[in-house]
C-alpha cells in the first residue's frame, strides 16, 4: 500500500482491524499557501531556548511537536528549506516566510514542527523546556515543566 493511501485510510479512522485511530490536526503558513496535516500523537511537545531556534524565529522561545515522518503530509505549495546549521534543515513558506518545520539529521526524518502552525493549537501538552541554558534572561519561565541543557 502507498503511503498516501495509508494516510489517507489513518485519517478516516480506517485500520487493518477497523479500529478507529487518532487524532488528525491541520496547519498552514500565514498566507495558506503551505499546508499540512499530522496524524496521531507527536513522539515530543517542548520548549526549545537554543539560540538557533531564537534567531530563525525572532523570538523569545520556539514550541514544537516532533512527529515521524510517515506522521506527516504536507499540501499544497512546497516549503522553501535551508541549512541553518551542518545537522539542521528549516523549512518556510517561500511567499510569505512563515517557519514551519525543522529537522535534524541525527533523529531520522522526524519533522518538528511550530506549535503556532497548526490550525487548532489549543489542547497541547508542553512536556519540558529544552536547551533552557541558553535562555533569555530576561525571560521568567513561571512553569514547573523540566528544564533541560
Amino acid at each position: 500500500m502507498d503511503a498516501e493511501k495509508q494516510f489517507r485510510q489513518v485519517r478516516s479512522g480506517q485500520t487493518h482491524g477497523g479500529c478507529v485511530v487518532t487524532k488528525t490536526r491541520q496547519g498552514r503558513c500565514l498566507c495558506r499557501a503551505v499546508r499540512f496535516e499530522t496524524s496521531g500523537d507527536p513522539k515530543w511537545v517542548s520548549f526549545c531556548h537554543c539560540e538557533s531556534c531564537r534567531r530563525a524565529l525572532s523570538a523569545p522561545v520556539a514550541a514544537f511537536a516532533s512527529f515521524s515522518e510517515d506522521q506527516v503530509r504536507f499540501t499544497g505549495a512546497a516549503p522553501q528549506t535551508f541549512r541553518s546549521s551542518p545537522d539542521v534543515e528549516r523549512a518556510f513558506c517561500g511567499q510569505c516566510g512563515s517557519p514551519i518545520w525543522y529537522r535534524h539529521d541525527d533523529l531520522h526524518g522526524d519533522y518538528h514542527l511550530l506549535l503556532a502552525a497548526f490550525e487548532d493549537d489549543h489542547d497541547w501538552q508542553i512536556e519540558k523546556h529544552d536547551f533552557y541554558g541558553e535562555h533569555l534572561p530576561w525571560l521568567v519561565v513561571g512553569d514547573t515543566l523540566p528544564k533541560e541543557d
